[in-house]
């Protein structure tokens, strides 16, 4: 009997948390900034000057708070990829190779049309555990074969 391999949502989990970190710190700092900067009293910034400022750290931080929304998850009938940008399903049938060689930043699938699709929720940044997690997506790919 073959175990049953875990379609729970693969994640980035040191790129997730530097996102959020990073997100909470950009919106602290260009806020403290927009209130702390010098005032039109004495020649220094107005008040658009620094609407913009808090502006650019909200901005910031929610380009930070996507980055940590990226995930990969897998169901009986493919995996939802949803990268910085966009989000895709993918049939199993479509997938031929998922590949992670040396060096590549993230997992990527070769699907059957020649097209090739990053799966950035698994990245090398997360150490040992990206290279498992990958394996684990390359199992389900072949477990979707023989059923």
């Amino acid at each position: 009997m073959t175990e049953q391999v875990s379609r729970e949502p693969f994640r980035s989990r040191r790129g997730r948390l530097m996102a959020m970190v990073m997100a909470g710190v950009s919106l602290v700092l260009f806020v403290v900034l927009a209130v702390l900067v010098s005032g039109v009293d004495e020649g220094g910034w107005v008040v658009a000057d620094r609407v913009m400022m808090a502006v650019i750290g909200v901005g910031l931080a929610l380009v930070l708070w996507r980055w940590a929304a990226i995930r990969a998850v897998p169901d009986d009938s493919g995996i939802t990829v949803q990268n910085l940008i966009g989000q895709r399903h993918i049939r199993w049938d479509e997938i031929r190779d998922v590949t992670f060689d040396e060096g590549d930043p993230w997992v990527s699938l070769h699907l059957n049309d020649t097209e090739t699709v990053a799966v950035m929720a698994i990245q090398r940044a997360d150490g040992p555990s990206s290279r498992g997690e990958a394996e684990r997506l390359a199992h389900l790919v072949a477990d979707s074969r023989r059923s």
